[in-house]
């Protein structure tokens, strides 16, 4: 049997498509390619971005802003010394940005300028932490990507 360009050129297109169908069919049922949203509340987020904003700068325009350190025990957190610890209240969000399922929320109970994060809790790879926190009513934030 002879086959015509015309021929040629339909079974050509035929086997692209199937090509690409069996792509597009692979990557949407096939769990590992699953790719979740960073946060499910996005809109939300981005409505509270200036309140955000201003938290940072609030946390920049501090003589000793809050820092962060690796130690045996595990991440320990440095409040500023000047603040009175029993009045700072917020919580700590760790992200590991390559599993939703680490990640986790600390809330904010200070009887010292210090908080630690146990390191039984971290894995070793990239995090990113957020300290959202607050004296005397006003807001501050801290955001640090440290690889653990």
């Amino acid at each position: 049997m002879k086959i015509n360009w015309g021929t040629g050129l339909v079974i050509g297109m035929v086997l692209f498509m199937g090509f690409i169908m069996f792509f597009v069919i692979t990557m949407t049922t096939d769990d590992k390619y699953s790719h979740d949203l960073v946060a499910e509340d996005y809109y939300k987020q981005e409505m509270q971005l200036q309140e955000t904003i201003d938290a940072a700068t609030n946390e920049a325009q501090l003589e000793t802003p809050v820092t962060g350190s690796k130690t045996e025990a595990g991440y320990e957190l440095q409040f500023p010394e000047t603040f009175d610890p029993k009045e700072i209240t917020g919580k700590v969000f760790l992200y590991r940005p390559s599993g939703k399922h680490l990640d986790f929320d600390i809330p904010i109970a200070l009887s010292t300028s210090t908080l630690l994060i146990p390191d039984s809790r971290l894995l070793d790879g990239r995090w990113n932490i957020t300290v959202n926190w607050a004296y005397q009513g006003k807001k501050y934030r801290f955001e640090k990507a440290i690889t653990y």
